[in-house]
């Protein structure tokens, strides 16, 4: 027969055993696109526009995370709410295409598995980044192209949109003013005035579950065919719960080259940097190739950064039991 102090040493055993762990505090960052984001160039209406439109994303990211939803249930959420904002380059409100095409790029990876999924060139997704999710979740690869995704999201019964949808007229008078340069100016595609709004979100959950997700309309002219970063893994996306989540906004020829979300991953990972300093550094290299642009980091700890070598990025951040903070200017 066993002691009283025995069966209560068991007992305590078996409380603590049992017992949940504490949930860890969510947190969740966004951008809406790097770029010339200048004061000088903002009117007050169009300012106010942006801001409640970000702190609108992170408001609809927030409340998935605050009920227990998971990193990925809240960035898909909030780049959806993004892709319908003509305010971004994502979506509705996408750049054209030399051909005066909209042709849209999503990407989506959960950090706990390291699963992805990536869409590149649709044309008829509401929603892209719900395509990427997609093919992540409900086929056998990574990353789906063209009117072979086109096909896939009917499949998939994802909801579709007319080209109107996408057009806005800002999007298509900022085509005729590229189309309308001379040729020496229409060979620059990297000109940050045509490129900007480019919409992602990395999150963390209760469960310490990370996810990142990019979402964009591309380049204003970009040839026929043309993927920036924002699709690529390891380049525009990444998420890992052994280090960060990333997603990147730019010149996506440069951050291809220079790997950047998975290069920021790894120095975290291996080199013990925060995600500032990994993500100064990396956009520091890729500004030496001559890349332009701007990420959102965010740890498993909950440590966050922007990082930027533009004007401006429009940018925010949500945790709990915080008001939502958004920023467009280099200043703030």
């Amino acid at each position: 027969m066993r002691s009283i102090g025995s069966s209560l040493l068991l007992a305590l055993a078996a409380l603590a055993f049992s017992t949940p762990a504490a949930a860890q505090e969510w947190r969740m960052v966004i951008h809406g696109g790097a770029g010339t984001i200048e004061r000088d160039r903002m009117t007050p209406e169009r300012d106010a526009e942006i801001r409640a439109a970000l702190s609108h994303a992170l408001e609809t990211g927030a409340a998935v995370l605050a009920d227990g939803g998971s990193a990925l249930d809240a960035v898909e959420a909030t780049i959806r709410v993004l892709e319908d904002d003509p305010n971004f380059n994502a979506g509705r409100g996408a750049v054209f295409t030399a051909a005066g095409r909209n042709e849209l790029d999503a990407s989506i990876m959960d950090g706990r598995t390291r699963d992805a999924g990536a869409v590149a060139g649709v044309t008829a997704t509401r929603h892209p980044i719900s395509l990427a999710r997609a093919v992540m979740e409900d086929s056998p690869h990574v990353m789906m192209a063209a009117s072979g995704a086109d096909a896939f999201s009917l499949e998939q019964g994802l909801e579709q949109a007319a080209p109107e949808w996408f057009h806005t007229d800002e999007r298509y008078e900022q085509l005729q003013r590229f189309l309308s340069r001379d040729q020496a100016d229409a060979s620059d595609l990297a000109g940050a005035d045509y490129k900007f709004g480019t919409v992602g979100a990395v999150a963390l959950d209760m469960d310490g579950n990370l996810a990142a997700g990019t979402s964009t309309g591309g380049m204003t002219g970009k040839l026929y065919g043309r993927v920036g970063d924002s699709p690529v893994i390891g380049a525009g996306t990444y998420a890992d719960n052994r280090a960060c989540a990333v997603s990147a906004t730019g010149a996506g020829e440069y951050y291809i080259r220079e790997g950047v979300a998975h290069e920021i991953c790894a120095r975290i990972r291996f080199l013990g940097e925060t995600p500032q300093q990994a993500a100064d550094f990396v956009q520091a290299e890729t500004l030496e190739l001559g890349g332009t642009g701007g990420v959102i980091v965010l740890g498993p700890d909950g440590d966050w950064a922007y990082s930027f070598n533009t004007a401006g990025m429009y940018r925010g951040m949500i945790a709990a039991g915080a008001e939502p903070q958004v920023g467009i200017y280099g200043d703030e």
